[in-house]
């Protein structure tokens, strides 16, 4: 049985919550792309853990690969695992393992990061400056350094040297000092640290899947951050959709698959980019307050607005979504109308579908339709016949637009808040 969570929005849809509902059931939890760029809390009873690289199922006890499709700050996951253990998390060499094909990023990403941030001028991008974007670039252009270059130090260091000359003449211009002398020498320090888990990741995974293992994969940004079908250049540096996940760790057995999306009740960003639906209102600040819209790794106020049934139903088509989890719906319990968008104006022509121009993007207005509220709360709530009229029909609603069934309904934070209806996490 596998299964795969994506985000279908631009992220912090709450996938924390579900991955960890799966994870305790799971047999192995992978990771497939990103990097520390992205955050997932996880709350088992009252205690609360931030991941940024790690696998959430590393919080029961799981086994957890990291995937060559991610890039892997060594000097930040060695932080986060000194971070888990101080609250009792085991991670050891029996529970963590790292492709020994995934890529690194080093100190020189961060001032790349920063550089190609700087030269935008005013039409930022938004990224977080922890290298992610640099770390992919070198990848493709093959000169990254890969866990499995510390096995040789002599040519690790060579390689470090060629890679930091390379970018050399940029940084110079805004400059930016570099010490590849320094950076190996770091990196050797920590080595052992990160080497102890380097592992064959796609045999491990392929293996488990060949004995019908229960497999769970989970990645980081959402889908309308994808580096090909996202709000491009406003993305990530990684493709965020499930096709990701037989690239991104190696596996290639493709039946008995399900992909669940996560979807927020209302619409999120963090950063810059196209965004119809925002709300810069009373509303929009309501989402914010009551929904604690900030970012769990940069602690950004998130942006926030109407629910996009567009964009969500493009999301579904691409990573082919068997099932929808919708989170935060009590966020809109005290409103009395809620607008959900189900289509895009250019003042020429209509759409029902997000068009990639980039210009294009930034000159659509929503066309709403308006439900009436139902001002009375669903926090908590654990029973479809429990939802007000109102919200059951907001629901239904959603489910006609976006053409996909709602199967769980996440109420609140804890495992409890938790409605589902089809009985999906309980047979899993």
């Amino acid at each position: 049985m596998f299964y795969t969570i994506v985000g279908t929005q631009w992220g912090d849809e709450g996938k924390g919550k579900i991955v960890d509902w799966l994870s305790s059931k799971a047999d192995l939890v992978a990771r497939f792309q990103g990097g520390n760029n992205a955050g997932h809390t996880i709350k088992v009873d009252k205690n609360v853990y931030k991941l940024n690289l790690l696998p959430s199922g590393i919080i029961r006890n799981k086994k957890c690969l990291i995937g060559n499709g991610v890039v892997l700050d060594p000097w930040a996951l060695i932080r986060e695992i000194s971070n888990l253990r101080e609250q009792k998390i085991l991670i050891d060499k029996n529970n963590l393992f790292i492709a020994e094909n995934v890529c690194l990023i080093l100190p020189i990403h961060k001032l790349i990061d920063e550089v190609n941030e700087e030269s935008r001028g005013d039409d930022l991008i938004g990224t977080t400056k922890k290298g992610i974007g640099p770390a992919y670039e070198d990848k493709i252009g093959r000169r990254a350094i890969r866990l499995c270059d510390l096995n040789d130090l002599k040519n690790l260091k060579l390689k470090i040297k060629n890679l930091y000359n390379f970018h050399k003449p940029r940084l110079d211009q805004f400059k930016k000092i570099t010490d590849y002398e320094k950076t190996f020498t770091d990196l050797v320090k920590i080595s052992e640290q990160i080497s102890i888990f380097s592992s064959p990741v796609w045999k491990i995974i392929n293996d488990a899947g060949k004995q019908n293992k229960f497999i769970l994969f989970e990645g980081a940004q959402g889908s309308l951050l994808d580096i090909d079908f996202g709000t491009y250049p406003y993305v990530t540096s990684s493709n965020t959709s499930s096709g990701q996940i037989f690239s991104g760790t190696g596996f290639g057995i493709k039946e008995n698959h399900n992909i669940l999306g996560i979807t927020k009740a209302y619409t999120t960003r963090v950063g810059s980019g196209p965004f119809a639906t925002e709300l810069n209102d009373e509303i929009g600040n309501h989402f914010v307050d009551k929904g604690q819209e900030f970012g769990t790794v940069t602690k950004r106020r998130r942006r926030c607005g109407w629910f996009d049934s567009v964009l969500v139903k493009q999301s579904i088509a691409i990573n082919g979504i068997t099932n929808i989890v919708l989170t935060k719906l009590d966020v809109l319990d005290d409103l009395k109308e809620i607008k959900v968008c189900i289509g895009y104006d250019d003042g020429n022509k209509k759409y029902n579908y997000l068009p990639f121009d980039e210009k294009l993007q930034k000159n659509l207005f929503p066309i709403y339709e308006t439900l009436p509220g139902w001002q009375s709360s669903t926090y908590g709530l654990t029973s479809w016949n429990d939802l007000p009229k109102n919200a059951q029909n907001y629901i239904s609603f959603l489910e006609k637009t976006i053409e996909k069934g709602i199967s769980i309904i996440s109420t609140g934070p804890d495992r409890i808040h938790t409605i589902d209806r089809n009985n999906l996490l309980s047979n899993s």
